[in-house]
This record gives C-alpha cells, sequence and structure tokens, in this order.
C-alpha cells in the first residue's frame, strides 16, 4: 500500500521518494545505482561506474552491456541522454528538474558510455540520481508514442511490468521474464493500492488487508512496531519544514521569522499530532551523520518571541499571516496546531487555508503563500540543502537570499574532504539559525511495514523500496 497515487507513469512526472511512487518507479525502470542510506555507500546496478577524475567538472557513466527494455530495444547510452534531457525540459514540469539542470550537456562516447558535462563541479552529483527520476530510464521508442499510450502501456527494464491500472483503486504489476538480474525478481505479481489516510493504511496492514506499507507518520510507526510489525526505517537528516516567504511581508524581516519559530513550541506539536513518538530535530544533521555537530536549532523562546511581535507591532507591522495547508488530516492538525499556539500572544494573527494537491502543485510553481510545509531531507546533504537555500535554486520556496549562506553552500557543493565539507555546512547551520527561513519541525522517517513473513526489504535514497529483493513466505 503506498501514499499517493501517480497522475502518470511517465518519469518525467514521477519522483523518486517514499511519499511519491518511488516503488512504482523501481518496479517499470529499474535503477541505475543506489545507495546504503546507513552508510552512504554507492552500489551500481544497471550501471557498471559513475566516474570523475576532474572534482565533478565531468563524469563519464558506463552501463552494462545488452541491456533491454520490455520491447526489446536496447536500454543504451542514448536511451539514458534522451530520457535525461526530457527531465532537463522545464515544459515537462519535472520535480526533478533542478538536479537535471546540473547537467550542462551530455554525449554518447559508444553504446555503454556517456559523457556528462556539468555546470559547475558537483563532486557529489550520483547523490542526484539516485535520490530523483534521473535514476528511471524508459524506452524512448514508448516515450514517443505520447504519455496516454505510454500510461497504458509503459515500457521499461525494471523487474516488473504493467498489468492493469484502475486509477483510483489499484495498479497491478506482474514479473518481467527478461529481467537483467535474474532470478530476480522473487515475486510473481505485485498490487498497489493507494490510501493517504495513515490510520487505515496501518489498519489495512493489522486487519490483513495487505502485505505492506509504506508509512512514515511517527505515531502509526509506533502503534506498527508495538503489535509486532517489522519496521524497516531510512535515516535521514533535516525534515520536514515550516516554510516562511522570505519575499513578501510579514516574513520579508527577519524578526517575524524569529518570533514565530520563537513562539511555536515543537514538542507541542509532536505530541499533540504524533502522540509524542516523533523526532524533533535538535540539530540540523544527526548524530549519524559525518558532519554532525553539537550546533543547536533554534529553541522555543516565548519572552523573545513576545517581544519581537510587540516591536513590530509599535512600527506598525504586526505579524499576520495565512498558513496554505495541504489535504491530508495530519498537514491540516499541524496548521491547526501552529493556529492555536499563536493565539496565545499579542499581535500576531493567523488564517489556515486548506488546498488541494492541485493547489499544493500551484503553490510550489508560482511561491504564492505566506507558510506552508515543505522538506529539506537528506542522507548526504548535497545536493538537498543547496536545492532548498541556495539563491540560484528553482526549489528555493523561502526565497532566502544570502550571500555568506549562499558562498557556504557553494563551498559545501564543491567540496572534496570531509573537512571541507564539514566546515563549509558548520557556516551554513549558522547562516540558517540566524535568518531563519524555515523552521525544522520533524524528522522525517521513511519507513516499510510489513508482515511477519514478507522479506527482503530493501530501501536506498529517500525510502526507495526496491519490488525486486521483496519475497512472501507462504
Amino acid at each position: 500500500m503506498q501514499i499517493t497515487e501517480p497522475r502518470s507513469l511517465d518519469p518525467v512526472t514521477l519522483s523518486n521518494q517514499w511519499v511519491l511512487n518511488s516503488l512504482l518507479g523501481n518496479a517499470l525502470f529499474g535503477t541505475l545505482m543506489i545507495n546504503d542510506p546507513e552508510t552512504g555507500e554507492l552500489t551500481y546496478t544497471m550501471a557498471e561506474s559513475f566516474a570523475t577524475d576532474d572534482g565533478g567538472a565531468t563524469f563519464e557513466l558506463t552501463l552494462r552491456p545488452d541491456l533491454r527494455f520490455t520491447d526489446g530495444t536496447p536500454l543504451d547510452a542514448a536511451a539514458v541522454k534522451f530520457n535525461w534531457d526530457r527531465i532537463k525540459d522545464p515544459a515537462g514540469g519535472s520535480a526533478s528538474l533542478q538536479e537535471a539542470s546540473m547537467v550542462a550537456s551530455t554525449e554518447v562516447v559508444d553504446a555503454t558510455r556517456l559523457a556528462v558535462r556539468m555546470t559547475e563541479p558537483v563532486p557529489n552529483f550520483a547523490e542526484a540520481i539516485y535520490g530523483t527520476s534521473l535514476n528511471w530510464i524508459a524506452s524512448p521508442a514508448a516515450l514517443a508514442a505520447g504519455r496516454q499510450q505510454f500510461d497504458s502501456h509503459p515500457v521499461g527494464a525494471g523487474p516488473f511490468t504493467l498489468s492493469h491500472w484502475a486509477r483510483g483503486d489499484a495498479i497491478e504489476l506482474v514479473k518481467n521474464p527478461g529481467y537483467w538480474d535474474a532470478p530476480k525478481p522473487f515475486l510473481d505479481a505485485i498490487t498497489l493500492r493507494t490510501n493517504a489516510d495513515t490510520t487505515q493504511r496501518i489498519n489495512t496492514l493489522i486487519s490483513d488487508g495487505a502485505d505492506l506499507v509504506i508509512e512514515t507518520n511517527p505515531a502509526s510507526l509506533t502503534e506498527a512496531r508495538e503489535a509486532g510489525f517489522p519496521t524497516d526505517t531510512v535515516p535521514l537528516h533535516g525534515g520536514q519544514t515550516l516554510t516562511m516567504n522570505t519575499r513578501r511581508p510579514p516574513f520579508d524581516d527577519v524578526r517575524a521569522r524569529r518570533a514565530v519559530a520563537a513562539a511555536i513550541d515543537l514538542e507541542a506539536i509532536d505530541t499533540g499530532i504524533y502522540s509524542g513518538a516523533g523526532q524533533v530535530p535538535k540539530t540540523l544533521f544527526g548524530e549519524s551523520s559525518p558532519f554532525h555537530t553539537e550546533l543547536p536549532l533554534p529553541q522555543p523562546d516565548r519572552a523573545t518571541a513576545q517581544r519581537l511581535f510587540d516591536e513590530l507591532a509599535a512600527e506598525g507591522k504586526p505579524v499576520s499571516f495565512t498558513f496554505t495547508s495541504g489535504p491530508t488530516a495530519e498537514i491540516r492538525a499541524l496548521a491547526e496546531n501552529v493556529q492555536a499556539q499563536l493565539s496565545a500572544f499579542a499581535n500576531v494573527e493567523v488564517a489556515v487555508v486548506v488546498t488541494d494537491i492541485t493547489g499544493v502543485v500551484e503553490l510550489r510553481r508560482t511561491n504564492n503563500f505566506d507558510m506552508t510545509t515543505a522538506a529539506a531531507n537528506f542522507t548526504d546533504p548535497e545536493p538537498a540543502l543547496w536545492s532548498v537555500f541556495h539563491r540560484n535554486s528553482r526549489r528555493n520556496m523561502s526565497g532566502i537570499d544570502d550571500a555568506a549562506l549562499n558562498r557556504a553552500l557553494q563551498d559545501g557543493r564543491a567540496g572534496t574532504t570531509v573537512e571541507q565539507r564539514t566546515d563549509a555546512y558548520r557556516r551554513v547551520q549558522e547562516r540558517l539559525n540566524a535568518l531563519v527561513p524555515v523552521i525544522f519541525q520533524i524528522r522525517n522517517e521513511p519507513s516499510v511495514v510489513t508482515r511477519r513473513n514478507v522479506g527482503g526489504v530493501v530501501q536506498y535514497g529517500y525510502g526507495s523500496l526496491l519490488p525486486e529483493e521483496l519475497w512472501v513466505e507462504n
């Protein structure tokens, strides 16, 4: 059981994260490479290598020989170029456009080798591949038939093929007998169903209505663990954010952002929404990261919050804003909790507006919001932190633009040693604490919960489950 249903099966429209159809993308298209979220170690799958000898200015991608799509056409360097160029085209509206745009150009060297030239050196660009839809290569011939035809008959080289898609109900997948990594997959078929309600997902598992659930809600995960269901969680740093739009009032004034951050008790939100089961981030990097420091994230301080609210009001700028919430019950509860907490302070007003998923997409495209939820999740901080906070990033929802922050992010991107990058990311943390463009509200926990007879749970990236490894014991 998954959290959201795709709008299309075209890789351009899919996102490679636990919440956005990563299992489906892996099933249909396979992977070029994966990582171990615990160690960061890279493993090549359909690719054999992705190497640079000039500090990330250029790379060469080498594929396994003789890879074939299920329509019999070759999965070669030309096919990778075709797919990456489509993702890079702004007209496609891909969620992976930011990462694809790091590539200046690609050139087919031969059937298995693709030369990649970057817009600037990015030594850790592999993270941007396995964490996005760049990892999924579809048949150019099938894509050329148009999206409607492709949604009916998607063609990849993954471990499964589409048998039937009943929109709003189920996606039925069957084993690809020509999968390159035989004898995988171990399952003959997979049926994917979608449910956006965390309680219903876990209850479906408990009542034998599903063998496996993709989950991230801390309270539901705790319930599943206490009931004895095996749970596998990818450790991420950063987290879900309350993002403030620094382009317009009231959050174009750093004092308003600091006031709200000081006023909100994140532990109270955790208690109210997740029954105290969540991980409220104390530092930007968790202890398992090589870049972890004890530098704390901003903490609640009611006196400071009220002083800043009063100061702004005395200048004729009382803090008034709208929290735009997505459609899920969890996000609505979060918005209402923030509203209730801030109602205890003078000189601040909060309205809550709930929008559907189309409205959320439009909000992210136009940046027409005061406060909303977003995320800055990562295993390695590059490219995620640059994408969320650098002035040149399309994904910089807060609109923050600070010279010192930009320099630190650039240094973190270009660094080739742990020492160089640790120094850069300490400076990033210091500037984020001073500027407060976002509030890191809770650490996301991409998880897979299974029945006791299910095995072979392997995740990579941002909670991306590999279906070819799954097995069920009868």
